[in-house]
């Protein structure tokens, strides 16, 4: 991916120099490691835990669970932070390529939104390490991986996550993991478009409304889906936009990475058995298809993973 001309954005905090900052104590409920798969970047509760501790589970859309008790607003601490809050396009590298991915999605997707007539606003990204608060949506630590918290309207990145997918999930390799990233960052920034076109309160309404816990996960694997198909469109937008930012083998390593966080693909690794009613992203083939499907079309409409038989 080439990325040298595009256009950095300011709307990130880095708060990768803080040590860590944490969220305090009040309902936040850490996510185990090695549960019913990962999605874009998120270790996945299995289905069952939030019932078995008598918790109600509210799905924060873009990832992770956050679980909390009693129905209640959990309190937080202030971030313990050395010093002022650094804003702005990060210089170094890693942030820079972030910086620019960010300035390029929220380019495309005021196009796409100013098209219909709609106003677009950016989310921002917070990029930290280890762990920090995530605000509305409790405390962000790395084993999260990178979420989007819909009260917010933020992207929580620990960079070190892209280096996890290349390394331990094998999802892509060498150069191509640039477009790897990009892809990720899209997708979360696919659930911010989303919350603006109100898909994803309707959502959590359902989803509170569910009769089982299956039920509540297929809703969110078709918004995941989504999120996904929106991230290609993002791609074929931005192809149309600057030809060539696409280099030799950047579809196939996106492709590569949705095969290996499919919740299937997860599953098999981590129990040795694939339990589709715990699915929360969608397996390797439907996030590899949906993907495609926004990078083909590359409309907003094409992304209706709710119509009747869509999946």
């Amino acid at each position: 991916m080439r990325y040298d001309d595009f256009r950095r954005s300011d709307d990130i905090e880095d708060r990768r120099d803080d040590g860590g900052g944490m969220g305090g104590g009040g309902g936040g409920f850490g996510l185990p490691m090695g549960g019913g798969g990962l999605g874009i970047g998120t270790i996945i509760v299995l289905g069952l835990v939030g019932y078995a501790l008598g918790i109600d589970p509210r799905i924060l859309i873009g990832g992770a669970e956050i679980l909390t008790g009693g129905g209640q607003a959990p309190t937080y601490q202030t971030d313990r932070r050395s010093g002022p809050v650094k804003t702005g396009a990060p210089k170094d590298e890693v942030g820079s390529m972030i910086s620019g991915i960010l300035g390029e999605i929220d380019d495309r997707w005021s196009e796409i939104f100013q098209s219909s007539g709609q106003n677009y606003t950016g989310p921002r990204i917070v990029l930290f390490r280890n762990a920090t608060n995530g605000g509305r949506c409790g405390m962000a630590q790395s084993a999260m991986g990178p979420f989007y918290c819909p009260p917010d309207k933020q992207i929580f990145l620990d960079t070190s996550f892209f280096r996890e997918v290349e390394t331990r999930f094998r999802g892509c390799s060498g150069s191509a993991c640039k477009f790897t990233t990009a892809y990720i960052i899209a997708h979360e920034a696919g659930h911010h478009i989303q919350n603006l076109l109100g898909i994803l309160p309707r959502v959590n309404r359902l989803q509170q409304q569910a009769g089982s816990k299956a039920e509540a996960n297929a809703l969110q694997v078709k918004v995941e889906l989504q999120a996904d198909c929106l991230s290609g469109v993002w791609v074929n937008r931005e192809e149309k936009k600057r030809p060539g930012f696409l280099e030799a083998g950047d579809i196939d390593a996106a492709l590569k990475t949705a095969t290996a966080i499919g919740d299937d693909t997860l599953q098999r690794q981590s129990t040795g058995r694939v339990v589709p009613d715990s699915f929360t992203h969608g397996s390797a083939a439907q996030r590899k298809q949906w993907f495609m499907t926004g990078y083909q079309q590359g409309t907003v409409q094409a992304c209706n993973t709710f119509a009747q038989g869509a999946l």
